[in-house]
């Protein structure tokens, strides 16, 4: 499965901090996970960045890749 975008990621932390809904609202808004949300938003406070982690190893399916 691919990341979510960047531009996605960007809009559900503008979102979230222009206090438009909970993190559960965000989630059904957004068309995500409330997980997603979640761990997006810690990741966003700790490190200042919404860009997805990189690839942690293995093989890349091949009817994926």
């Amino acid at each position: 499965m691919k990341p979510y975008s960047c531009d996605l990621r960007q809009k559900v932390i503008n979102a979230y901090n222009n206090q438009e809904g909970y993190l559960r609202q965000l989630a059904i808004r957004f068309s995500v996970s409330l997980s997603f949300v979640q761990s997006l938003l810690r990741r966003y406070r700790s490190s200042g960045t919404v860009e997805p982690k990189p690839h942690g190893g293995g093989q890349i399916s091949k009817l994926l890749g």
